[in-house]
């Protein structure tokens, strides 16, 4: 049974206290009232999950009651007792809002059956409420990590820019969290309840890219048997967000500056143009004046997408932030594993602080991400690091002969055949190397699974 908090309102004492005699013994918390607004009382104070609620009471109908409560508290069940059961107040309760209606003493039985559905569905509301907040925590600018003042300039900006309508250009390296804050910026906008729409520009050839984002009519091109919209289409009254934009073909540049400059463009095979109302948010890792003066970007398209540039720092420009971010990917992981994992260690974070970060973020993710899948207790500790963050972090103590090197990839690789309890095939895979080279590692170093 479902354990939960349970109001009775009802003015007969000795059915209220049988009732909540019944229902403590399926493990649920139990509150009384003998009236309406004692019972309202009670529901403006606690965090109660279904109301028991007799229809006939001296100071008002419960059929009547439903109505009200179901409007100031809209996750709360309930459940109303009549001794006198008719029709017409049974479809009453029902319009509203009451969760069921029953007749006492003849559906006794049937009181704990329907208490365990009623909390059910409570509980399920509160999990749906709890993701959307924990969604829309994560798509808003309080969801980015980090404090010092680089990426707090680059916040500062993008919630500048999120209300308006212009064209957004984010430049940073690989990893440093373009899309977290195009996200951001769509959410912060007045198209924040539209779709948003991401693709990445490299991830397709000229021809798929452009069917992937302008769409095609049936029988454009082998294979096209039916019409499809494209991402711009799919993302009308919304926002668009072109990741590595660098990478686009330059004679789709211009069907994509067409759309900038007309909010129209032509779907691949058709004749005629197809308008939208969609906001374009654009990144790349690229020098796009660079790629301009090379003649491999669209002036004009640069011009109309630079509007306003937003610049993201590497990792290794804010790495202040390492703490912060590593002990909520730390949370994140340890609860996605059921781990139990309370920390990092010092020496854990002075070998993050001592890291380059060329893939930054993500890097760190990653990095975390297999330190808590290898980790035995509730603190990271050094050795949970892959050989080379390890190496890296002794730099500082002096050179390192190719005994020490050797050592520490020997301690590594072990740890991860312990944790794969001996499957070669997941420990290359985690190790990132070949499953070749894992063996000739293992014969190298004499190594062994350790039950």
């Amino acid at each position: 049974m479902s354990t939960g908090i349970v109001l009775i309102i009802d003015d007969e004492e000795k059915l209220r206290a049988l009732l909540a005699r019944i229902i403590r013994l399926e493990g649920m918390t139990v509150l009384e009232a003998e009236t309406l607004k004692a019972g309202s009382r009670l529901l403006d104070k606690e965090d109660i999950d279904v109301v028991l609620c007799d229809v006939k009471l001296p100071d008002g109908n419960g059929v009547d009651f439903v109505k009200g409560m179901k409007a100031k508290h809209p996750n709360v069940e309930t459940i109303l007792l009549t001794a006198y059961g008719n029709i017409a107040d049974g479809v009453a309760a029902m319009k509203n809002g009451a969760f069921d209606y029953i007749t006492k003493g003849d559906d006794n039985d049937k009181i704990i059956p329907l208490l365990a559905r009623a909390l059910e569905k409570v509980q399920l509301q509160k999990r749906v409420v709890q993701l959307e907040q924990e969604v829309g925590r994560r798509y808003t600018f309080e969801g980015i990590l980090g404090n010092s003042p680089p990426i707090q300039a680059a916040i500062d900006m993008a919630r500048r820019v999120a209300p308006t309508e212009a064209t957004v250009l984010l430049l940073g390296e690989t990893g440093t969290g373009k899309e977290v804050f195009a996200q951001a910026i769509h959410h912060g906008s007045k198209r924040a309840n539209k779709p948003f729409m991401a693709l990445n520009c490299s991830a397709f050839g000229k021809e798929l890219l452009e069917s992937e984002l302008f769409g095609h009519k049936a029988g454009a091109f082998t294979g096209a048997s039916k019409d499809k919209k494209g991402l711009i289409e799919e993302a009308n009254n919304g926002t668009l967000f072109l990741d590595e934009i660098g990478e686009m073909h330059i004679d789709l540049q211009a069907k994509l500056l067409r759309v900038l400059e007309t909010n129209e463009f032509i779907k691949v095979g058709d004749i005629r143009a197809t308008r939208v109302d969609v906001r374009i948010i654009a990144a790349t890792n690229r020098d796009l004046q660079q790629e301009v003066a090379d003649g491999g970007f669209r002036e004009d398209l640069f011009y109309r997408l630079n509007v306003f540039t937003i610049s993201l720092p590497s990792l290794r420009d804010r790495k202040k932030d390492i703490p912060l971010i590593a002990d909520y990917y730390l949370r994140f992981f340890a609860r996605k594993s059921n781990k139990r994992m309370d920390s990092l260690s010092k020496d854990f974070l002075d070998h993050l602080q001592q890291h380059d970060w060329k893939g930054n973020i993500r890097e760190l993710k990653n990095i975390i991400e297999r330190a808590v899948i290898l980790s035995d207790g509730p603190i990271l500790t050094v050795e949970n690091l892959p050989s080379e963050l390890q190496v890296s972090g002794l730099r500082s103590t002096g050179p390192l002969s190719a005994f020490d090197l050797a050592s520490v990839e020997k301690l590594h690789i072990q740890r991860v055949l312990n944790h794969t309890r001996g499957n070669k095939t997941e420990a290359a895979r985690l190790l990132n190397i070949g499953l070749t080279t894992l063996y000739r590692k293992i014969e190298e170093y004499k190594l062994s699974y350790e039950a």
